[in-house]
């Protein structure tokens, strides 16, 4: 009614802002970071920008690659002044896209001064901490504007950081010059230039992987303490062995030199964002001194360095945009992520991160997830619907994310490929497997690092270049459908089978979580003090009344720990008389919930099958 009243003309259809156009820009854009404000935790920013008189579009990077998604900080942009001529001009935010500003430049203006600051996360829910007084995280998607209407890789720009008094840093930047704690780098296209942030902290290390190689590859470590950037011997050599297995596996890498960005870190929020020539990988501070009790992360850097070969190098063609502001399309993350996530598995346990007995246990826990733990799966959402939860949800908490799901092109695009795998070795008596995808589609052109886009068809033509089969109903059945994805193990020689013994990974998981993960049992995940993480759709403590955000209070009748609850599960295993008995909070409310279970615990395992060949055990072997 409203539009036929005023007439549809009246309305704008789009943001006025000018599209990204294939050609060069005139000038160098400058941009100056003062990252010293540690107290306060902000970034202080000053840029040149080349303009000629007239309209002009600063915009602030919203899709940003890694995120997938449209999650620049624009709510922590402040202070910002626009100046021509030493005068400062006005400047208006684009009412339809709140990451454009408009300027107009006046005449005799070749260039236009852009100051703002960047306000960084005090606390986390703020977002991601990035500045502590130890260590800093610098991204430039964060810390810029640029002028719309050209392809970000058509920007040439010009950085300079200044860090706090004695830090050192670690970045894919290649320096130029310093004086005292200012680094000027050289030159580099504005995409690029996103893609390479800084680690910088009061502790630093930075560790040779390639020692003599021609193409350098440095781990590059910042910690809340000296103490933890301890590394043994051995310890070492798993990081070094990692960059020899990638090797081996694609036959080619991409990048020029290669920089590991590793916080440990119990301030500075953690992270795993992939780069092509680089990483940011946040973690807890005792990787390396409590090596035992981390075994559940040490397949982030596996991942991470494989995403150079895999999103970064090789890249689907929806979510290559030629500017930071042009929406992405994620279709074809199940590749992007879910087989990175295959490889940052496999490629921990080649390397020696993990051992072999802990690859399987990781892998068990994934099984049972799409076996067990994903009832959205069966019943309405398939995998390639998730590759749109980037955009849809953006990482927020979910109330029920078994039934929701979320981003489970990770996990389920990662037994998707396991079941390539089983299938590619039956097709050719085991001659042929996934290694020979992996070099197939990413081991080309050494050196290069120019993005090289995929379709879903590419995908397809590599499969039958290796041997010949119907994969694209192959894939789209299990992309598409609403079945457990676990063949891939059986194609392998090995069953997921369920017991009430958990297997170390498990217990390493549940003392992260600082609870008890029930989900395969009772169908409940607990946390730390008895709040309720998650409950599975229609499972057992779901049909009782029990949701997320309860808490639990006692187990029957006694104070609730994980070990109660436990042994309440096995207590109404020996008497079928005798539910669970829990007392739990809601809100202001106690109520008692007992849940009529009496199967026991069950936690998931791979278990061999007799007769068949082993060949999971030789997907996980070193090279």
């Amino acid at each position: 009614m409203l539009a036929s009243a005023v007439g549809l003309g009246s309305f704008a259809a789009l943001a006025d802002v000018p599209a990204p156009q294939d050609i060069p820009f005139d000038g160098v854009l400058k941009i100056n970071v003062d990252a010293t404000d540690i107290a306060h935790r902000v970034f202080r920013v000053h840029e040149v920008v080349p303009a000629k008189a007239g309209p002009l579009t600063l915009l602030y990077p919203q899709w940003l690659p890694g995120n997938h998604s449209p999650t620049g900080s624009i709510d922590k942009l402040a202070g910002l002044v626009v100046k021509a001529n030493g005068k400062v001009i006005p400047w208006k935010r684009d009412p339809l896209n709140v990451f454009a500003f408009h300027v107009d430049v006046p005449e005799g203006a070749n260039s236009v001064d852009v100051e703002f600051q960047f306000l960084s996360a005090q606390d986390t829910r703020q977002g991601r901490v990035v500045m502590t007084p130890e260590m800093l995280n610098l991204q430039w998607n964060s810390v810029s504007l640029y002028p719309a209407g050209y392809f970000a890789g058509r920007i040439k720009a010009e950085t300079t950081v200044t860090f706090p008094a004695g830090w050192q840093y670690g970045s894919a930047l290649e320096m130029a010059s310093r004086n005292g704690d200012t680094v000027s780098f050289k030159p580099i296209d504005y995409d690029d230039l996103v893609d390479s942030p800084i680690y910088a902290g009061k502790y630093f290390k930075r560790v040779d992987l390639d020692p003599g190689a021609q193409t350098p590859v440095f781990l590059n470590i910042v910690a809340d303490d000296p103490k933890f950037l301890e590394i043994k011997p051995e310890q070492l050599k798993v990081h070094q062995n990692l960059v020899q297995q990638m090797y081996k596996l694609y036959g080619a890498h991409h990048y020029n030199h290669y920089d590991f960005l590793f916080s440990l870190s119990d301030k500075m929020s953690g992270n795993g964002l992939e780069h092509h020539r680089s990483s940011e990988n946040g973690v807890g501070t005792g990787y390396f001194t409590e090596w035992d009790k981390n075994v559940v992360m040490r397949d982030l850097l596996s991942h991470e360095f494989n995403h150079s070969w895999d999103g970064k190098y090789r890249r689907g063609a929806d979510l290559t945009t030629p500017n930071f502001n042009v929406p992405m399309q994620d279709s074809l993350l199940w590749v992007y992520e879910g087989q990175t996530q295959f490889w940052g598995y496999v490629m921990a346990a080649r390397s020696g991160l993990w051992k072999q007995e802990d690859a399987l246990d990781m892998l068990a826990n994934v099984a049972a997830t799409y076996d067990k733990g994903r009832p959205g799966l069966q019943q309405w959402r398939n995998i390639q619907d998730t590759t749109n939860d980037p955009i849809i949800a953006m990482r927020r908490p979910l109330p029920y994310r078994n039934y929701q799901m979320s981003e489970d092109y990770y996990s389920g695009g990662q037994m998707i490929w396991m079941d390539v795998d089983g299938k590619l070795r039956d097709l050719t008596g085991n001659k042929r497997s996934i290694d020979d995808f992996a070099k197939a589609f990413f081991g080309m052109k050494n050196g290069e690092w120019d993005v090289n886009t995929y379709t879903f068809e590419d995908v397809v033509k590599t499969l039958n270049d290796i041997t010949p089969y119907d994969w694209t109903t192959y894939l789209r059945e299990r992309l598409d459908g609403h079945g457990p994805l676990i063949g891939g193990f059986e194609a392998n020689g090995w069953k997921l089978v369920y017991n009430d013994k958990p297997s170390a990974v498990t217990k390493a998981v549940e003392a992260r979580m600082g609870g008890a993960n029930l989900t395969y049992s009772l169908g409940v995940s607990v946390g730390k003090g008895g709040d309720i993480a998650d409950v599975l759709w229609d499972g057992p403590a779901f049909k009782a009344g029990l949701s997320p955000g309860m808490k639990l209070v006692a187990v029957n009748g006694k104070e609730y720990s994980s070990d109660a609850i436990k042994d309440a599960v096995t207590a109404a295993a020996k008497d079928k008389n005798q539910p669970v008995e829990l007392l739990v909070k809601n809100f202001d409310e106690y109520r008692t919930i007992r849940i009529d279970y009496h199967d026991g615990l069950k936690y998931p395992h791979l278990e061999r099958i007799n007769g068949k060949a082993d060949r999971l055990s030789e997907l996980l072997k070193a090279r």
